[in-house]
């Protein structure tokens, strides 16, 4: 539930970011400027629509499949929840600063050029994008959730969502606490901790599969290795408990974890710290002419 809120909350605070700039730009514009408004609110619908007809594709193939095929399909949406969320983090990373002056100056054009419907697609992209990210978000985060009701997975989006708008509405009025910068940087490590959470909780349902389906490799001495416990910490916190549950699901932790979860979990963070820290390479200087 912590996890669905959080994802729902960040999401929708992106989707409103985008919104609130360009009406911003529209609004406190010339009338030729004002007449984009229509435009925006139906790239906005649009967006939402092409968001939610996602979910229900996913939705929809997955009741498709049956047996293994849909436990894998399950599978990979889970990793690719897991790989998209390191991706939002680092193109915001590398956007954010730039997001605002690159959004009004693609906005300044059409409106230049009359081109009312480039305003439409716009907006509908950036919302579909961001909606879209959350389906897919949601329904790996559900497939970890199973023992979650469905009421609860709802009321936790309607908090996640109200939690956005007042998150946006604190963060148009300014603040050197909280500021759009601190958002950011605090929810980027609450991001990366839930995408390390996802990748371990994909592979080790795959192993688990590839363990029921062969029965040579779930008797193999080095999966016995990989599948022992490697340390038991239940006695400090208990994943199974209450606040375990919820510091399981937004970062990962096993009160007795597997040496295969130890490794997967280490092998990320070796790999987001080095592209993290990673120094951009010096531009080679070009030799004047002779």
């Amino acid at each position: 539930m912590g996890q669905v809120m959080f994802i729902v909350w960040r999401e929708s605070v992106e989707a409103l970011l985008v919104v609130g700039i360009l009406y911003a730009w529209l609004k406190n514009g010339d009338i030729a400027a004002r007449r984009g408004l229509p435009y925006l609110w139906g790239g906005v619908v649009a967006g939402v629509v092409l968001a939610a007809a996602l979910g229900g594709a996913l939705l929809g193939f997955s009741e498709l499949l049956s047996g293994d095929a849909q436990t894998y399909f399950q599978i990979a949406i889970v990793l690719i929840a897991a790989v998209l969320i390191v991706q939002m983090v680092f193109w915001m990373r590398k956007h954010g600063r730039t997001l605002k002056k690159d959004m009004e100056s693609s906005m300044q054009g059409n409106v230049q050029s009359g081109n009312w419907w480039g305003v439409f697609v716009l907006v509908a992209l950036a919302i579909a994008r961001e909606g879209s990210e959350t389906a897919v978000f949601l329904y790996g985060i559900g497939l970890g959730q199973q023992q979650a009701s469905t009421a609860s997975l709802v009321l936790a989006g309607v908090i996640g969502f109200g939690l956005a708008f007042l998150t946006f509405y604190i963060l148009q009025l300014g603040g050197k606490v909280f500021s759009w910068r601190r958002f950011f940087q605090v929810t980027e490590v609450i991001l990366l901790l839930l995408a390390a959470g996802l990748l371990v909780t994909g592979v080790e349902k795959l192993f688990d599969v590839l363990l029921e389906s062969s029965d040579a490799l779930a008797s193999a001495d080095w999966t016995m290795t990989l599948t022992a416990p490697v340390w038991d910490t239940a006695w400090l916190l208990d994943d199974s408990s209450t606040a375990g549950s919820l510091v399981s699901t937004l970062t990962g932790y096993r009160a007795r974890p597997a040496l295969l979860s130890v490794l997967v979990y280490a092998a990320y963070w070796v790999v987001i710290c080095s592209a993290l820290y990673r120094k951009p390479k010096p531009q080679a200087k070009r030799q004047p002419a002779v």
